[in-house]
């Protein structure tokens, strides 16, 4: 699941949670919306970024929503509906879902337009919504199958680490860190992890070079240029790093926003990156 600036429409119809890759596979994420159209990827030419060619990296940070995990196309509000439904009075159903639709994405159109994040709790709250532990657990359990890890992230991190290289995710997501460490704890990832920052924890989403700063700190990695950040957003992600100063992947995605960017590799699968990282960290 990620969101932001000119490059987005929003309809509040559908959820374009971690995408859709055309040749490969399906996609989800919380993360952001990327509105009800499809987007053209466009990728514009160089000028890259000089780095150093003696600089050995030090880290691979991943973002979670169609990159970690598939992107899957998702009507969000008849996923509301359903989670009111199995809580609240059947006549409070469609004005409670819609006013939990209508809070989370003008949150997310708040990260995208100021870059400021948003959590769950935020959502009730503006919705009016109580947030009880069983609504709650309800809305985790009707994601659980759209955040499944990509069947290539395991032996592709575990690889990374075996070469002295750092692990770490940046999302743009409303949920807590508990969520997402309950999702990597589950598919076997959450140990393959050196430090995870989530934009529910900070005040800033990607493309903030703060974020990116926030997640580098996590794994404790201190030269971005010794860093590369991989994700499905031409925008937040690839923009957004470049900007801070690491190298980037693309994992191109056709339902996000368009954006001219110039990544430093293009994949269309996880299990096509290691070869990339050997290359820079030779």
């Amino acid at each position: 699941m990620e969101i932001l600036v000119a490059p987005f429409a929003p309809t509040g119809v559908i959820h374009r949670t971690p995408g859709h890759r055309p040749a490969r596979r399906r996609g989800y994420s919380p993360e952001p919306f990327a509105g009800a159209r499809r987007t053209v990827f466009r990728m514009a030419p160089p000028p890259r970024p000089a780095y150093d060619p003696g600089m050995a990296i030090e880290a691979v940070i991943f973002d979670w929503g169609g990159t970690l995990t598939p992107w899957h196309d998702i009507e969000l509000g008849e996923m509301w509906r359903g989670i009111c439904a199995a809580h609240l009075d059947p006549d409070a159903v469609e004005a409670a879902a819609n006013a939990l639709l209508d809070a989370e994405l003008k949150l997310w159109e708040r990260g995208r337009d100021e870059h400021r994040s948003a959590t769950l709790d935020e959502v009730f709250a503006l919705a009016g919504v109580e947030p009880t532990e069983a609504l709650l657990a309800t809305k985790f359990e009707a994601w659980t199958p759209h955040t499944i890890i990509d069947p290539a992230a395991p032996p592709l991190l575990e690889a990374l680490r075996a070469r002295g290289i750092k692990v770490g995710v940046l999302s743009n997501t409303m949920w807590s860190r508990d969520w997402h460490e309950r999702i990597f704890a589950r598919d076997g990832v959450l140990d393959l992890l050196d430090g995870a920052v989530y934009s529910s924890e900070i005040p800033w989403t990607k493309p903030h070079p703060k974020a990116f700063g926030a997640a580098m700190d996590a794994v404790g990695a201190a030269d971005p240029e010794a860093c590369v950040f991989v994700g499905d957003r031409p925008y937040d992600d690839i923009h957004g790093a470049k900007s801070a100063g690491l190298r980037t992947v693309l994992v191109p995605n056709s339902t996000v926003p368009a954006w001219e960017a110039a990544p430093d590799a293009v994949i269309e699968d996880l299990s096509e990156l290691l070869p990339h990282v050997e290359r820079w960290h030779s």
